[in-house]
């Protein structure tokens, strides 16, 4: 059981507040995603909140409201949470209010990864979604700040949750398996903003140069990101990247 209440996540929120990077990332991958960014929208992934950010949410705005299922996979999705969290959806991108994202917008695309000594060495990526997620393949333009944010925020929700420590204990995990069968380096992030690559069956991790982690799906290259927006009838973002 959780021990995290609605003050805990209004905390957390104060001390999470600063965007991933200098600049609208989402401008990136909307094209691909119908012209939405793939952080905000239920059809790639559905956003879960503990009970208690959940009522903090709903005491400070009408943002948000429980997810409704739309097909088997998000039904089955719903049935097997926990009775501690809740799916929960937002009005869409066109309505955030930034003072009200939850801790699972704020962190995406990242997670906090854990080596197999269970440390918190820093911060990796939600493979799944390298195909659709620009910043997964740009790296280098993450904020110290942020990541700076990142790490003291997930260390408190740990000393207050252990459940959430051992969640990414397993879920750092899988990632090595999946990245070892697909022999692969874990990218990271560490937790002083240098940028890594972790061999996952040895553990052994070097630094690398911001932007030189390998570039996934359709952000390849200027050319393969065009040609995957013409295949879906999207439009190329103007040069540069617009601020937040």
């Amino acid at each position: 059981m959780s021990s995290l209440t609605p003050a805990d996540f209004a905390s957390f929120y104060q001390g999470f507040d600063s965007p991933v990077s200098r600049f609208d990332c989402g401008r990136k991958c909307a094209p691909l995603n119908g012209g939405e960014p793939v952080c905000c929208s239920t059809q790639n992934a559905v956003p879960v909140a503990e009970r208690a950010e959940w009522n903090l949410l709903r005491s400070r705005t009408d943002l948000w409201g429980k997810f409704k299922p739309y097909d088997a996979p998000t039904r089955k999705i719903v049935a097997e949470l926990e009775n501690t969290c809740v799916a929960i959806e937002c009005k869409g991108v066109g309505h955030c209010e930034r003072e009200n994202r939850t801790i699972a917008c704020r962190a995406f695309p990242f997670f906090p990864y854990l080596n197999r000594r269970r440390e918190f060495i820093g911060l990796s990526v939600y493979w799944d979604f390298e195909d659709r997620c620009w910043m997964m393949s740009n790296l280098q333009v993450v904020d110290k700040k942020y990541v700076t944010e990142f790490v003291a925020t997930f260390e408190k929700i740990f000393a207050k949750d252990p459940s959430e420590f051992d969640t990414y204990v397993a879920f750092s995990a899988t990632m090595r398996r999946v990245f070892s069968r697909w022999q692969r380096l874990i990218p990271l992030i560490g937790r002083d903003g240098s940028h890594n690559v972790i061999a996952p069956g040895t553990g052994e991790m070097k630094t690398v140069r911001p932007g030189s982690h390998a570039k996934q799906g359709p952000f390849k290259s200027e050319a393969a990101y065009r040609r995957a927006i013409k295949a879906e009838g999207g439009t190329v973002p103007v040069e540069g990247l617009a601020a937040i």
